[in-house]
């Protein structure tokens, strides 16, 4: 993640966390992405429900697609 957000050509839209991160990965990841310009959101589900969406328990997701981030954001806001 902090080599794509380091990136001069970084595609990065934004960062999603789930609910039940570590207070350190939450306070790093939060770290990287104000020194580099993105938007955390912090979701309402768990590491367990994002291993039942895309197949691994994670925790951090770093979106690229801006229209992707736009649409997780909103969705995100009416949980």
């Amino acid at each position: 993640m902090l080599e794509e957000l380091s990136s001069p050509k970084s595609k990065a839209a934004g960062i999603v966390l789930a609910s039940d991160v570590s207070a350190k990965t939450e306070k790093e990841v939060r770290f990287a992405a104000e020194k580099y310009g993105r938007e955390v959101l912090k979701a309402d589900f768990t590491m367990d429900d994002a291993k039942g969406a895309v197949g691994k328990r994670v925790g951090v997701f770093l979106i690229l697609d801006v229209g992707l981030y736009g649409s997780v954001k909103k969705h995100i806001g009416t949980l």
